[in-house]
């Protein structure tokens, strides 16, 4: 029996929100996690490339965005190319970039003085068309903005991501209003799993997919990315000896 995220009526109820929406979303090449629990949710399987995508930290991690900027950074490392970062404030800390598997070699840092400005120098890079992945670190986006962003990346392989974060944690809902991004991602951090021996594990991060245009939303745990970009499913999980509700939570804060 298929499950409801393959059956062929959810399947054909995508493709028919892609017809409406206009952007193929089923005939475009994608980017997997190589994890089902994500793919599967997910138009094509994969994070779609020539697209904008969407991603800011849950709880007191809409603020410092490390979480985030780490989500950002694996899937920046998975692609092929140079990654164009660009930032407003003088905090992006390239060993945790490298700690996701983004090696400094590859990226090319662009400090601007404002939003407006991070844009400006994000669009003319998604429309460049030779680089893997372009980030833009801004507090505030609009719905304009988010349109000339995902558009600049159409016709491309490149592979647009928001990096949301903001001064302060009140100004966090901000994230609430609609842009034009293809999915909208929240990292939230949670407790690493105990070792046997003292000493800090992976990292694990709560995953909330909250929006994917013609696909399904998640809450999901997982590992950290590792060196080579991708997200990990936890032991508990991947032998099966938690239930697959436990997977959902409600994101921290």
């Amino acid at each position: 029996m298929s499950s409801p995220a393959t059956s062929p009526a959810i399947a054909a109820l995508r493709a028919r929100i892609a017809q409406l929406e206009g952007d193929g979303l089923l005939s475009r090449e994608v980017l997997p996690f190589g994890l089902p629990a994500l793919d599967s949710r997910l138009p094509g399987g994969g994070l779609a490339l020539g697209c904008l995508h969407e991603v800011a930290g849950g709880g007191h991690g809409a603020v410092d965005g490390a979480a985030a900027a780490s989500f950002a950074a694996g899937i920046a490392a998975r692609t092929e190319g140079k990654v164009l970062w660009c930032v407003t404030q003088q905090d992006l800390f390239a060993p945790g970039l490298e700690q996701a598997g983004l090696a400094p070699d590859r990226v090319i840092h662009v400090e601007a003085g404002d939003d407006k400005t991070v844009l400006a120098c994000v669009e003319e890079g998604l429309r460049h068309g030779g680089l893997g992945a372009v980030v833009a670190d801004v507090t505030r986006m609009s719905m304009t903005a988010s349109r000339r962003l995902h558009l600049a990346a159409k016709g491309t392989k490149t592979i647009g991501i928001a990096l949301r974060r903001w001064r302060r944690q009140a100004e966090a809902s901000d994230f609430g209003q609609p842009t034009a991004a293809m999915t909208r991602w929240r990292v939230s951090v949670l407790p690493s799993a105990p070792l046997p021996v003292p000493g800090v594990g992976r990292a694990r991060w709560l995953i909330e997919l909250i929006r994917a245009r013609a696909g399904e939303s998640l809450d999901i745990e997982l590992e950290a990315c590792d060196g080579s970009g991708h997200l990990g499913l936890p032991a508990d999980l991947a032998d099966g000896s938690a239930a697959a509700e436990g997977w959902r939570r409600s994101a921290a804060g």
